[in-house]
Formats: structure tokens, C-alpha cells, sequence
């Protein structure tokens, strides 16, 4: 285990959490030690899942191209190779109990890899997406919802509408190889220390800077993310397990509201900072996007009806913990200012602050014609 301050300074020097796993938030170890194949592993959330498997004493490998934070895990065995070229053959003849695979986004890279391994491994483990569902207008959706279709099913063009079916072909594929034995982990949102995105830190940080904050809606939108290392704990407790089956990865279904997460972060971070809740019409109208100017939230209507009530009941039942909203906003507003003042000076999702202000005046100026 390492202190706070040694864990911030770890994760600013590398871009990801490498500290050891806060213990009180560890699951219960497998009583047998296993060999753990990770397909990735230096990303975002490859580290928080490699430290949850080293934390229990499993043995992990790696399989990447060794330029996403190379050298991160020097200790540990990595082999380097592209998995959809026929760099996947340097897994022939290896032999693991179980693979975890966070980089498959088209259905030929699961098939290539199960081609090699399926007989040489006990359980498959795939990292997925809520965007496998056809309908987000769809309250209540669970692991039973329809999923999205593609025309193009060998298309390996990642857009907006090619992402999610793709990643359904990706679940089928690996579930026609190793029936029975495939774990399905469908995440939202995935938020946390080391996450390059700023689509949940931009709250923290906009919020501790204070002053006037355009905030989206009425705050009564539900939203729904997982932090994630209590994401990579959990998959590793599937593994000690051996569950199998698809499960929605999220905190639970319509229990958070946009409005709860920013007032938390007013609280813990700046009380004197000043929401400012706009309606989700009057944004609209000024091309204030949701997710992108305003991270996290989407309007709980139309197309996106069903977002933040998805259920992931499933998921809890078989072990998935979640650690309290204030951690999670604490934690990455501590890493995000560990970071260098460039990478500071720039958050990489929400509105800029010359647009915000002009919208608020806009804002006020409607507000006082009314």
C-alpha cells in the first residue's frame, strides 16, 4: 500500500493510476492464484484492473503494441504485438486461466484471438459498452434490451453508429467460441483518476475554480457512470468467481441525478461556488451540447429517455461495489491537479469559460424579459 501523496505523484508522472488499490475497498481474494492474460493493460482502465489482480497475488501477462505508456509495467510479463495483424500467433501454445479483454472493437479481433487461446483457457472476459443498445429512449433497459444491428458487419470503421453494434458482433463472437464461459462487462460512463477524457473531472474543476457555473436542465436528469476501480476490482472478482453472462456496468439505475453530483461538488470542493440551472431547451437553442459542453448529463427525454435509468441490478448481485459519489469526485480533482500546468490549462470536455459566460449573460437577459 502506498499514502495519498505517493499515489497522486506516481499517477502524474505516468498519466494512470499505478498505486497499489485502496485496501478498504478490495474485494475478497479467489482462494487460487491465477494466470491472467490481459489484452491491453496500460490504458486507463488496463492499469486499475492489472493492480487489482496483482493486489490479490494473481500472475498477470500482457498483450499490446507497447506505445500506450510503455515500460509502466516493466515487472511484469508483456508481449508486444499488434492483435490484428499476425502478431496474435505469439499466443499460440500459451496457456492461461483466464483472458481479460479491454481492446476489441471489431469482431475479427475476438475471433483471432479465441482462435488461439480457446482451448487454452478457462474464461473469456470482454470489455463492452451500454452503446450496444438499439433504444435509449427506453426506460429501465437491461441486459435482456435489444442491441443494436449493422449492415456493414465487417466494417471496421469506428463512427457514432457503427460503434455499439460492432461491439454486440464483438460479444456474440467470443460467446459462439467459448459458450458458457464468456463474461460480458457492458460499463457507461467510466470515470476516475487517470482518466484522459476530463468527461467527469470537468465538474470538480470547474466547480473549485467558483463563481457562476452554467449548469445543464433543471438538475432532476438522471446520470450513470462507474468509477473505475471499483470497475477493474470487480472484473477481477468475476475471475476469482467464474461468473459468466452480461451485466450492465453502472452505478444504479435512475439513483443519481446531474443535480446531486454537482451540488456534492459544491460542497466538498466550493461552497461559494454559484449554480446556474439552465433548461435544457434554452441550451438547445444555443447549441450547448449535452455531454460535450456539459460532460455527463444528456436530457432525459426523447433519444435519450432511458439514459441514466438503466439497470444494473444484475451486476450489484454478483459482487459489483460502488464507492461513494464524494470519493470518487475528491479523488479525481486531486489527481486531475497533480497533473502538469499545461495539461491543467485545458480540460478536454466541457464548455470554455468565454462561452459559459456568454451564455449565462444570455441566460439572464432572457430570464429578465420573461
Amino acid at each position: 500500500m502506498v499514502n495519498r501523496r505517493s499515489f497522486i505523484k506516481t499517477s502524474s508522472l505516468l498519466g494512470v493510476v499505478t498505486a497499489a488499490l485502496p485496501l478498504s475497498n478490495l474485494l475478497l481474494a479467489s482462494p487460487k492464484k491465477l494466470n491472467i492474460l490481459i489484452m491491453g493493460g496500460t490504458g486507463f482502465l488496463g492499469p486499475h484492473t492489472v493492480n487489482a489482480a496483482l493486489a490479490q497475488g494473481h500472475t498477470v501477462t500482457l498483450f499490446n503494441r507497447g506505445k500506450t505508456n510503455p515500460g509502466l509495467f516493466s515487472q511484469l510479463e508483456t508481449i508486444i504485438g499488434d492483435r490484428n495483424t499476425s502478431d496474435i500467433q505469439k499466443l499460440v501454445g500459451r496457456q492461461w486461466d483466464a483472458v481479460i479483454d479491454t481492446s476489441a472493437y471489431f469482431p475479427r479481433s475476438v475471433n483471432s484471438v479465441l482462435e488461439v487461446l480457446e482451448g487454452n483457457i478457462k474464461q473469456y472476459l470482454i470489455v463492452s459498452t451500454i452503446s450496444v443498445y438499439a433504444d435509449t429512449s427506453i426506460r429501465g433497459m437491461d441486459e435482456t434490451s435489444p442491441t443494436g444491428k449493422t449492415d456493414s458487419p465487417d466494417t471496421e470503421e469506428i463512427t457514432d453508429k457503427s460503434y455499439g453494434p460492432l461491439k454486440a458482433l464483438c460479444e456474440q463472437a467470443a460467446e459462439k467460441h467459448m459458450p458458457g464461459r464468456v463474461c460480458v462487462i457492458r460499463p457507461g460512463l467510466i470515470v476516475g483518476p487517470g482518466d484522459k477524457t476530463d468527461r467527469f473531472t470537468y465538474w470538480p474543476v470547474r466547480i473549485k475554480r467558483g463563481g457562476k457555473v452554467l449548469a445543464p436542465g433543471s438538475g432532476k436528469d438522471f446520470i450513470q457512470y462507474i468509477d473505475v476501480r471499483d470497475l477493474g476490482e470487480w472484473m477481477i472478482y468475476c475471475l476469482n468467481h467464474n461468473i459468466a453472462g452480461t451485466y450492465n456496468a453502472q452505478t444504479n439505475a435512475a439513483d443519481l441525478t446531474i443535480g446531486r453530483l454537482l451540488e456534492t461538488c459544491v460542497e466538498i470542493l466550493n461552497p461559494k461556488a454559484e449554480l446556474v440551472w439552465v433548461p435544457a431547451d434554452f441550451l438547445k437553442q444555443h447549441q450547448v451540447s449535452p455531454w460535450q459542453d456539459m460532460p455527463a448529463w444528456l436530457p432525459n427525454d426523447g433519444a435519450y429517455a432511458g439514459m441514466g435509468s438503466m439497470s444494473s441490478t444484475r451486476a450489484y448481485n454478483a459482487g459489483l461495489k460502488e464507492k461513494p459519489m464524494g470519493t470518487v469526485i475528491t479523488d479525481c480533482y486531486e489527481w486531475f491537479t497533480s497533473l502538469p500546468a499545461k495539461r491543467q490549462g485545458r480540460l478536454r470536455a466541457g464548455i470554455s469559460l468565454e462561452r459559459e459566460l456568454a451564455i449565462l449573460k444570455l441566460w439572464n437577459k432572457h430570464k429578465n424579459k420573461i
